[in-house]
C-alpha cells in the first residue's frame, strides 16, 4: 500500500511513517503543504493521505477541497492539532473520512486509519 503524507514538519512525517509501516504500508510520498500535496496527487495513485491542516502555503482543508473535487475515494485523514469543533465540522464537511488530533496515541491513530483501508480478501 502507498499513502501520501503532508505535513511541514518532518517529526511528524516520521512518526505517521513508522506506524504506518507497522500496518502495512510499503510505499510513501511526503509532501510538506497543500499545494506540494496536490502536485504529488496528480502524479500517482494513493491508499490513504494523512494531511495537517495548519500548512504553509496552502492549508489542508483547501487542499483536501480541491482533492475532493476529482477524487471522492481515496481515504484522506486530518491529523492536526487543530482540535477547534469547527474546523473539525468543516473538514468532514469537504470530505475527511477521519480526524486526528495531535498528540496522539498509536493506538488511537491506528484505529481510526485501519478501517479505512482496502481490505486483502476484497477480490477474492
Amino acid at each position: 500500500m502507498k499513502a501520501l503524507i503532508v505535513d511541514d514538519s518532518s517529526t511528524m512525517r516520521r512518526i505517521e511513517k513508522n506506524i504506518l509501516k507497522q500496518i502495512g504500508f510499503e510505499e510513501f510520498v511526503e509532501a510538506i503543504s497543500g499545494r506540494d500535496a496536490l502536485k504529488r496527487f496528480t502524479q500517482d495513485r494513493f491508499d490513504l493521505i494523512l494531511m495537517d491542516i495548519n500548512m504553509p502555503e496552502m492549508n489542508g482543508i483547501e487542499a483536501l477541497e480541491s482533492i475532493r473535487r476529482t477524487d471522492n475515494e481515496t481515504p484522506i485523514v486530518m491529523v492536526t492539532s487543530d482540535s477547534d469543533k469547527a474546523t473539525v465540522i468543516r473538514a468532514i464537511k469537504a470530505g475527511a473520512n477521519q480526524y486526528i488530533v495531535k498528540p496522539f496515541k498509536e493506538d488511537i491513530f491506528k484505529k481510526k486509519v485501519v478501517p479505512l483501508l482496502p481490505k486483502e480478501d476484497e477480490d477474492a
